[in-house]
């Protein structure tokens, strides 16, 4: 064991192995930074869509198209996705694009996909009267939406997100199939030096522990605040 030891340290120091983790994870981190926002962002006007499906033809019509986008991302693995943006969409319509931007978006497709059911949920849980009372003060649908009823689903859903947020995380470790040095292909470009990948892959291990047990921290605290803004309210 002691050798293998020698050998990580030998690839991670030595041979600034480390660099190509710093980057891993600073490419990590976007892509699952900006995958959730745009997630929350497409999720959130998909889960009106659907919630508020029945108010004409033409929105039903619409969110039958956002089932179908509902149906999709979450019935295809996300490797699946980034190999089909990366290697056929791309290719198909003559566009080189970053590989890195390429996950950014395909991961933030798939988050929202899962996030407008998040929200579909935490919209439905709140009071229609709440729309109703917005809509007698003279408010618009959009305004009671944004001002109201949004508000208290995010709040209701914050849980939910929260989990969303870390499971992308862990995801983004596939991101090394469209060619992005995410965490995970940089460990295993450190293993590869010395085709020894048993404590590279522990320390993978260990990378996306402490990230997620400082992501549950951060939600754990945010919840709490929340909770105290209710009772002062």
């Amino acid at each position: 064991m002691q050798k293998k030891w020698e050998l990580f340290v030998k690839s991670f120091i030595t041979n600034e192995g480390y660099t190509k983790v710093i980057a891993g994870l600073e490419n990590t981190v976007q892509i699952a930074f900006f995958g959730f926002l745009i997630g929350v962002a497409l999720g959130t006007v998909v889960a009106i869509i659907k919630a508020f499906s029945k108010r004409s033809k033409a929105v039903k019509a619409i969110s039958l198209i956002g089932d179908a986008y509902v149906a999709f991302f979450r019935g295809t693995p996300i490797v699946v996705q980034l190999l089909i943006a990366y290697y056929v969409i791309a290719p198909l319509f003559g566009v080189r694009i970053n590989a890195l931007l390429v996950g950014i978006l395909t991961f933030g497709l798939n988050s929202g996909a899962y996030v407008s059911e998040i929200m579909r949920s935490g919209i439905l849980s709140v009071d229609v009267g709440q729309m109703e009372a917005g809509r007698s003060l003279g408010l618009s649908f959009s305004a009671t939406m944004r001002k109201i009823v949004l508000p208290q689903a995010l709040k209701n859903s914050l849980p939910a997100l929260g989990n969303e947020l870390i499971a992308i995380t862990k995801e983004t470790s596939v991101a090394g199939f469209i060619t992005v040095l995410d965490l995970t292909e940089a460990f295993k470009q450190i293993g590869s030096a010395n085709y020894e990948f048993i404590i590279p892959y522990l320390m993978l291990a260990l990378v996306y522990l402490v990230i997620v047990l400082i992501m549950t921290l951060f939600i754990k605290l945010l919840e709490r605040r929340l909770r105290r803004s209710d009772k002062r309210n």
